[in-house]
């Protein structure tokens, strides 16, 4: 679903109104996060958010299995699996899955590292150690008590911020800032934008940059689509890179890519003789017949300075 207007803005009548059930939501969440979890014996970094929606979860577990894999750490992501059927724990196979059965982000992240689905992410998490992990990524499970964590980083927007900084369904908030914040060993932000952390963990500051593939987007018409948090983002990288942006297409975060849709998006590039692009996360979802088709933009994440986040790893023996 695509995050209502007012989330973004300061609050007025609507989120007012509904303050009294973000209340509820987040008390309900604070019970929740209060339950013991489980230890597995082997170091669990859990990369989530505050915010419904996307933040940069994706590129920054990525970046983690790089700089993991560079130390010599076998690590494994579990992940829910946002959008896809299968309940798990099931360890992801890219040419076998679909995103319909395990969701887009663990079919991305897949092409990186061993990346398991489970509801239920201490038996993920189990399921992974029988297969050689020596650590464990936590896929935007910061609100989920199941296991015990040992690092946890707070992905930030920095454009988007915590927007009206009320709890759903006033705000985007999946709990108040305050309390998230006091439970994160890190703040990740990324992007431009100013963002007010109160009491903050060590924060880290990022940015996601293009991936360098020998293309030239310098004057290439392009027609773009994109179903993450804030679709925008994906916009702006593409007009900095030079492109020529004659249309932009707005999707839901994780909005299934219906053959309907897909006509409808394909009728529309041609109307304006422009290249169909997307983002990495959404082209895994693309049918393979039209993969060949639409051009993918992959980003990365690159952090300003990673050293205080190297030096917690070190600490966990990693």
């Amino acid at each position: 679903m695509k995050a209502p207007g007012f989330w973004s803005r300061p609050p007025r009548l609507r989120a007012r109104l509904l303050s009294p059930l973000g209340a509820i939501y987040a008390a309900a969440t604070a019970r929740r996060v209060a339950r013991p979890g489980q230890r597995v014996g082997v170091p669990v970094i859990c990369v989530g958010n505050l915010t419904a929606g996307g933040t940069g979860k994706t590129p920054t577990v990525i970046a983690l299995l790089q700089m993991l894999a560079e130390r010599g750490v076998a690590a494994h992501v579990v992940s829910r699996g946002h959008g896809g059927r299968l309940a798990g724990p099931v360890r992801v196979d890219p040419a076998r899955h679909t995103d319909a059965e395990v969701g887009d982000e663990p079919l991305l992240l897949a092409a990186f590292g061993p990346t398991w689905v489970a509801r239920d992410r201490a038996a993920g998490a189990l399921a992974a150690i029988r297969a050689g992990a020596g650590a464990i990524l936590l896929d935007d499970g910061f609100q989920n008590p199941s296991l015990v964590k040992d690092l946890s980083i707070v992905v930030v927007d920095a454009g988007a911020g915590f927007g009206n900084g009320r709890v759903i369904p006033a705000g985007p908030l999946r709990e108040p800032v305050a309390a998230g914040l006091a439970r994160a060993d890190f703040t990740l932000t990324i992007g431009a934008g100013t963002v007010v952390l109160p009491q903050p963990p060590t924060r880290l500051r990022g940015r996601l940059v293009p991936l360098t593939t020998g293309m030239d987007w310098t004057g290439l018409p392009v027609f773009a689509f994109a179903g993450i948090g804030r679709p925008q983002k994906f916009f702006d990288t593409l007009s900095d890179l030079g492109a020529d942006l004659r249309g932009t297409e707005a999707l839901a975060d994780h909005q299934p890519l219906t053959p309907a849709l897909l006509r409808r998006l394909g009728e529309r590039a041609a109307r304006l003789s422009a290249q169909p692009v997307t983002t990495e996360k959404d082209a895994v979802r693309l049918p393979p017949s039209l993969r060949g088709q639409v051009l993918a933009l992959p980003v990365r994440l690159e952090i300003e300075d990673s050293a205080p986040l190297e030096a917690a790893l070190s600490e966990l023996g990693l």
